[in-house]
């Protein structure tokens, strides 16, 4: 017996990655807590801007310390 086929059409190309996390999960709630401009200001003057390589993002350097 064939078998029917399924749809596998794609539904959308684009979508908001935020729409597909779950807004109630603790480490979504402290993120939208932190202010992360903060830690922009007071890092950046560290990072050297022309030499060596491009250096890690500060948001992901300081939310993998908390």
């Amino acid at each position: 017996m064939l078998a029917k086929q399924q749809d596998r059409s794609q539904h959308s190309l684009f979508f908001s990655l935020e729409s597909t996390l779950n807004h109630k999960h603790p480490l979504f709630i402290l993120a939208n807590k932190i202010d992360w401009e903060m830690f922009e200001r007071e890092f950046s003057p560290l990072y050297c801007p022309d030499n060596g390589r491009p250096a890690k993002p500060i948001r992901l350097m300081v939310g993998l310390l908390i």
